[in-house]
């Protein structure tokens, strides 16, 4: 799976921009964005570095149907709801809504240094900005990942058989797109157009993805592993916000994305269950694989650049944020969305029979908990 994987991640990268400018002395009203020195600006550099349009090279074999008929029942009825419960983004969304008197978009608890020297020296004025700025680098990377998605999607109507799953495939990329356009005017209007890049965790996740032209290596990393990640994360983000405007949007796309890991349930079992012994392996490997980069490196350093933060005090919300974890002493819903999300995945793999001998020590050693044999 080696060279699978080099093969999945081989797209150029984006690199990271440097950090080395010292923190400013003097904060803004957390409402009006900080105006930087146009060399200076850490929106401008990420802009520049991250956020360009990048080529992802694939190749794959579509399939066109001439069967219309309904063969899988299941399938069919998947596609049945999602044409049921499609919503609209500008009309389902309550907009006018008030923001909160005091600006947080999230509660606090969600922030890496929350409780910690670094957090009790912040007056609050720069609390809430740095509320506000890593609710802008949350959602801008589920942002992302929603463009992923899409992308991903629009492949597997090419690649799928059988009109019951091509049909499902184009809901999705539906959702997808309106997942996209409502995170990107929420964050427009709500958190005064603070978008950050793709972080290169999910970057690497999605070059795989994409490059990949097998489409049960593309559910297994997308409807499986990233779906699983999406729907702990909407759900702690609808629980825990502060603006209602955000509650109403996760809630709604938490609607979608359940529906969307049923296709992986459906459409995995036969493939896994009919693998050799080393496509079998290459499937477990590609799991560790995404799982790997799904549950380690979303640390939002850009947000803390943009608040002002400098290096040391970065490093120290680095260190602050290991020492929670190996305490496991985090909010509730935090903990909740731990055991929520590890709960999903290991189950779904489990049910796929993906949760194998190879398979469980690499799962234990990303701290993720599995019940006995």
């Amino acid at each position: 799976m080696e060279a699978a994987r080099d093969r999945h991640v081989g797209a150029e990268l984006v690199a990271r921009p440097g950090h080395g400018a010292e923190r400013s002395t003097r904060r803004l009203d957390p409402a009006v964005p900080r105006r930087h020195n146009a060399e200076e600006s850490p929106i401008g550099r990420w802009k520049e570095i991250g956020m360009e349009p990048r080529a992802i090279a694939s190749s794959f074999t579509t399939m066109f149907t001439f069967d219309y008929g309904m063969a899988e029942a299941d399938m069919r009825r998947l596609y049945e709801n999602a044409k049921r419960d499609q919503w609209n983004a500008a009309r389902d969304i309550p907009w006018s809504t008030p923001p909160p008197s005091d600006g947080r978009a999230i509660a606090d608890e969600l922030i890496d240094i929350y409780g910690s020297a670094l957090w009790d020296r912040l007056p609050e004025a720069e609390r809430v900005q740095l509320n506000r700025r890593i609710a802008a680098w949350r959602l801008s990377a589920l942002m992302h990942g929603e463009q992923g998605a899409l992308l991903a999607t629009s492949q597997l109507v090419d690649i799928v058989k059988g009109a019951d799953a091509k049909f499902f495939q184009a809901t999705q990329v539906m959702d997808e797109a309106r997942h996209n356009e409502v995170l990107d005017r929420y964050i427009t209007e709500r958190l005064d157009n603070r978008k950050y890049p793709i972080p290169a965790n999910a970057r690497d996740v999605f070059d795989s993805i994409l490059g990949e032209s097998r489409w049960y290596v593309k559910t297994i990393g997308l409807q499986l592993v990233a779906e699983t990640f999406a729907v702990a994360l909407f759900k702690m983000m609808a629980e825990s916000a502060r603006d209602p405007v955000l509650e109403a949007v996760c809630r709604r796309i938490l609607q979608d994305e359940s529906r969307h890991m049923g296709f992986g349930m459906l459409a995995l079992p036969e493939v896994v269950h009919g693998a050799s012994p080393g496509e079998r392996r290459e499937l477990e490997d590609y799991t560790c694989f995404a799982v790997e980069k799904t549950l380690t490196g979303f640390f939002p350093r850009e947000a803390y650049e943009d608040a002002g933060f400098s290096r040391a005090e970065i490093e120290e919300a680095k260190r602050y944020r290991r020492d929670v974890a190996a305490r496991n002493d985090y909010a509730p819903f935090r903990k909740l969305f731990k055991r929520d999300m590890h709960a999903s995945m290991v189950a779904n793999l489990a049910r796929l029979g993906l949760l194998t001998e190879r398979v469980r020590p690499k799962l234990a050693k990303l701290g993720v908990t599995l019940p006995a044999n």
